[in-house]
């Protein structure tokens, strides 16, 4: 009879109060931190930064500000975290902590399947959202372009490059700076696809269009820096 949403509470006399219940998320909807962050995100691609309230956040969120900043401490936060999320999953197939490459066939897969996450990623209609809420908000909010490059561009250039240079110890890729064949890579693999992207000037590539581009800077990158011969 409606007993989810309303309870009766007894009176005197025949009549009683309908007193509603708080809505609350229906189950399987995630953690207070997940519901936080789809709100934000939402939001702020909705509304811009500047013009969203952490009220109207957590009121999306269907939570109290107080749930809310247990999760984060300020705005700021909310976007730093979907912006480090989302770029953090470019970086998975480089699993840095127990998948340095074997063997050259192993480096070259590795370097495909990291390439072509990159792409994805930055193919991804949510990623590309970020970088338009970035350039939109420059003025008022340029924190969001400093965190953005941060948690993307450097920090993929940086597993990379660490990454490269665990390979290059092992004699799977010749000598250099391993910072500059992360730098190559990244230039080769993207170009100026990205600012197409942004600017809505050209349609995400296809799967073989990644998967091709992905190659191409894999083993551009090989091209240049050979492993050395044994008994060099």
């Amino acid at each position: 009879m409606g007993t989810n949403a309303r309870e009766l509470t007894p009176m005197k006399g025949k009549q009683a109060v309908i007193r509603a219940r708080p809505k609350r998320p229906p189950p399987g909807d995630g953690s207070l931190r997940e519901r936080v962050l789809r709100a934000a995100f939402a939001m702020f691609r909705e509304r811009g930064y500047s013009d969203v309230s952490t009220l109207e956040i957590a009121t999306r969120a269907q939570i109290s500000k107080r749930d809310l900043y247990a999760q984060f401490d300020s705005k700021e936060a909310m976007l730093a975290a979907c912006i480090t999320e989302r770029a953090g999953r470019m970086r998975q197939p480089l699993n840095l902590a127990s998948q340095v490459p074997e063997s050259h066939e192993a480096l070259e897969a590795t370097l495909v399947q990291f390439g072509k996450s990159v792409l994805h990623g930055l193919s991804d209609p949510n990623v590309l959202a970020v970088y338009r809420l970035a350039i939109a908000e420059s003025a008022r909010a340029p924190d969001i372009a400093r965190t953005l490059d941060k948690a993307g561009r450097e920090a993929n250039h940086l597993a990379l490059g660490t990454w490269l240079a665990e390979a290059q110890a092992r004699g799977l890729i010749g000598a250099g700076n391993p910072a500059t064949m992360a730098a190559h890579f990244l230039a080769t693999l993207g170009g100026a696809r990205l600012i197409k992207l942004i600017l809505r000037v050209r349609d995400p590539p296809t799967a073989g269009e990644i998967e091709l581009r992905a190659r191409t800077a894999s083993e551009s990158l090989i091209l240049l820096y050979p492993p050395p011969r044994r008994g060099d």
